[in-house]
């Protein structure tokens, strides 16, 4: 088996043509370098070093030794190198989950915000409802994700981020939209156009209407949001979402934003990443922006602190 200080010994002396100098490379003394060469001699019956004048030149299986072992060290230092550039976050890869609302309108922030920092730093951006990234992160598929708390495993740790108010959407010449506020009772007797199970509004809809005792009169199940938003536009029933999500919508006049009586509707938006894992660098690197991003008033919700975050 070969002996690896053996073999760094011969290579730098023979890329320094020099017993003395590999030992200052070495940091180690000139005859601990002599001894490590003869050793590697002697073990493989080789002559690698001959004299030459008041130096040393290599012999011709020294020289087509050395163009082996020298690749070998040269790609020591590319490794090294590599391990450096990824410590200081010059390379490396953050695998992001997030839900399909927060990809379009949140997430391109967020990350704007990291890249500016660490601008090196390659992103995977995976998307689906939070449960399925809630999945993703116990599957170790990606190293965090910025979803609402539709379940806690165990494995699985939740720091919360805001809280996003949620809203009744009604096309604008729907009944409910000169009304701005509506009684649980008429709501209930409307189709409903809703987010699939697994995701944090449909989560808070379910309950809802769990609360009052009352099933939900669901007309279609959806898990794109601008669809969701295109059917409530046209009429095709009303729908539960996010209000930072639709307040381009509802200032265009395409979209009515509503609310119901005696009722306020939040959800929780948290950092998800696993738990009792060490995270990677990148991720480390996007943990402590996300915290530093947090509103000192979780109810502030995302779409303020968008607005009120100075540029970098």
């Amino acid at each position: 088996m070969l002996n690896f200080n053996q073999l760094r010994a011969f290579y730098h002396v023979a890329k320094n043509m020099s017993f003395t100098s590999a030992a200052r490379e070495l940091f180690i003394t000139q005859p601990a370098v002599t001894a490590q060469v003869k050793l590697f001699e002697d073990y493989y019956d080789l002559k690698l070093f001959k004299k030459k004048g008041r130096g040393v030149s290599l012999t011709e299986e020294g020289k087509l030794l050395y163009e082996h072992i020298r690749k070998i060290f040269e790609y020591e230092k590319e490794i090294e190198n590599l391990i450096a550039d990824m410590k200081s976050l010059k390379k490396g890869l953050l695998r992001l989950g997030t839900t399909k609302t927060y990809a379009r309108w949140f997430m391109p922030f967020l990350v704007g915000k990291f890249l500016e920092k660490y601008p090196c730093i390659k992103i995977h951006l995976k998307e689906g409802s939070s449960l399925e990234m809630t999945q993703s992160l116990i599957e170790l598929k990606i190293d965090m994700a910025i979803i609402a708390k539709v379940e806690e495993p165990p494995d699985v740790c939740f720091i919360p981020f805001s809280q996003e108010e949620m809203v009744v959407i009604a096309a604008p010449d729907h009944r409910f939209a000169r009304k701005g506020v509506i009684p649980f009772d008429e709501l209930a007797k409307e189709p409903l156009i809703v987010k699939e199970n697994g995701s944090g509004t449909r989560k808070i809809v379910n309950e809802l209407f769990a609360r009052h005792n009352c099933p939900l009169n669901v007309l279609m199940e959806i898990s794109n949001t601008e669809f969701i938003k295109q059917l409530v536009e046209k009429g095709e029933g009303i729908s539960f979402l996010v209000k930072a999500g639709i307040a381009a919508e509802v200032e265009r006049g395409k979209l009515a934003a509503l609310v119901i009586e005696d009722e306020r509707l939040f959800l929780d938006v948290s950092v998800a990443c696993p738990k009792d894992m060490p995270l990677s660098p990148p991720a480390r690197a996007f943990l402590e922006i996300v915290k530093k991003l947090m509103p000192e008033d979780p109810f502030q919700g995302i779409e303020m602190l968008m607005r009120n975050c100075p540029p970098a």
